[in-house]
């Protein structure tokens, strides 16, 4: 898809992933409607922000009803990129962690996906990026919630991209290893360095995932770092 003039919604833009590829697309000539609860210390002329708490049903149809007042109803592209993850044993998760946890992580992409989608497949293209995580493909110790989650992810995408790719919309899941990012700022076993992965990798995977032709579409794509404790000596 060619991006210049496009308009792409990105959720959770407020720093990390979400902000790193706000501003990767921007560069590349895209209109950037960004998402999130705290407004970043960015500007461009071409970035929008609509603080929106995708825990909300009411918040997400808010901001979508803002976006397009503001710029228009032609989406070319949704970037469910909103999430987090709190560590804990089983027993001893608190209900209200793991109850925000999948309301931010799963029923955000529910509530702002289902309204993209009528106007995507009107138009006949779209392109739905969900940001999952290697914890949606394998089982985590003491992170069984957000593992739960970002399963629930992968099963949402794989089951949506079958449902509307005869329309011309896409539907992609990425799965990230460990990113530099201040997730892992509530994960205590955890040190967030640099030989992790940084957002403006993921930024970049994005870009290509946006850019692919009409007719090639990337269903999932796991990313992780090369050297994740760094360079191993001789």
């Amino acid at each position: 898809m060619e991006l210049e003039g496009k308009l792409i919604i990105i959720t959770g833009v407020s720093k990390g992933i979400g902000l790193a590829t706000a501003q990767t697309l921007l560069e590349n000539g895209a209109v950037v409607a960004g998402w999130g609860r705290n407004k970043p210390q960015f500007e461009h002329p071409n970035f929008h922000f609509f603080q929106t708490n995708v825990q909300s049903q009411e918040s997400v149809e808010n901001a979508f009803q803002e976006t397009t007042a503001r710029l228009g109803s032609e989406i070319a592209g949704l970037i469910n990129n909103a999430g987090f993850g709190i560590a804990g044993k089983f027993e001893e998760q608190k209900v209200e962690d793991w109850q925000a946890m999948f309301r931010t992580n799963v029923d955000g992409i529910f509530f702002c996906t289902r309204l993209v989608l009528p106007g995507m497949k009107k138009q006949g293209y779209g392109h739905i990026i969900n940001i999952s995580s290697i914890a949606g493909t394998t089982g985590i110790e003491e992170m069984s919630g957000y593992c739960a989650t970002k399963h629930a992810v992968r099963g949402i995408s794989q089951s949506l991209y079958k449902e509307v790719r005869n329309y011309g919309v896409k539907v992609t899941c990425i799965y990230p290893g460990s990113v530099q990012t201040n997730f892992f700022d509530n994960i205590d076993s955890v040190t967030a360095n640099e030989n992790m992965m940084q957002p403006s990798d993921i930024a970049s995977t994005i870009l290509h995932v946006l850019q692919s032709p009409p007719n090639y579409h990337h269903v999932d794509i796991e990313v992780r770092p090369l050297m994740p404790k760094g360079r191993q000596k001789q």
